[in-house]
């Protein structure tokens, strides 16, 4: 890793030290934060896997009842109460915090089931058919709203790692390169520092003999 092309003075000595300090405490807190985000992460996805079974379950009671629905009042009545039903839904962004973060999700409120058809002309598998994809409906929202976390937590959980990976990889060693270097430059500086006042302490002591003698 290439050190950073500055003058090494004892004022960017200071500097290098108190950024490598601050880097490495950056990097720790983003390791943390990105640990707690892929447990959150986890978390999520099992509830992802969950609905998908709750669904799975769902759709296997819903299109039998549906075919038997077809088979006992016919495609023609069946495209009749179809269209008979008509649901409000509500949509709406909702703040959810995960991990101490702020996230933006979706929320879908659901009305209450009503009865948009008589009876005549129905069968009990109707009711069961209603049931069924009213209820895989719910799962549908719900599933979307959790996905769209989902989606927005793994962006976050990648944003953080590439943060943590430029501070291991690059910011924390080319710092510390820089601040090692310096301090070798002082180091000798100060050498010699140190040996041209002894050369200098020893021909004054030369002189003061010659002028006694």
């Amino acid at each position: 890793m290439a050190k950073l092309n500055i003058a090494p003075t004892k004022s960017n000595l200071l500097a290098m030290k108190e950024q490598l300090t601050v880097s490495q405490d950056g990097y720790d807190l983003l390791e943390q934060k990105r640990e707690i985000l892929v447990m959150e992460l986890m978390h999520m996805v099992e509830k992802v896997k969950l609905l998908e079974r709750d669904m799975d379950e769902i759709v296997k009671k819903a299109y039998p009842a549906l075919k038997r629905m077809l088979m006992q009042v016919g495609g023609d009545r069946v495209e009749q109460i179809a269209q008979a039903v008509r649901y409000n839904f509500t949509i709406k962004e909702k703040p959810v915090t995960i991990g101490g973060m702020g996230f933006k999700s979706i929320e879908v409120e659901l009305p209450k089931r009503e009865l948009f058809y008589s009876f005549l002309g129905t069968s009990c598998s109707s009711d069961e058919v209603m049931e069924a994809f009213f209820e895989y409906l719910k799962l549908l929202t719900e599933m979307a709203s959790i996905r769209t976390i989902v989606w927005r937590l793994a962006g976050e959980v990648k944003k953080t790692q590439r943060r943590v990976n430029a501070l291991d990889k690059m910011v924390i060693p080319q710092t510390r390169e820089t601040k090692n270097y310096i301090e070798s430059v002082l180091e000798e500086r100060e050498r010699e520092n140190v040996f041209v006042l002894k050369a200098l302490k020893n021909k004054k002591g030369r002189n003061s003999d010659t002028e006694r003698t």
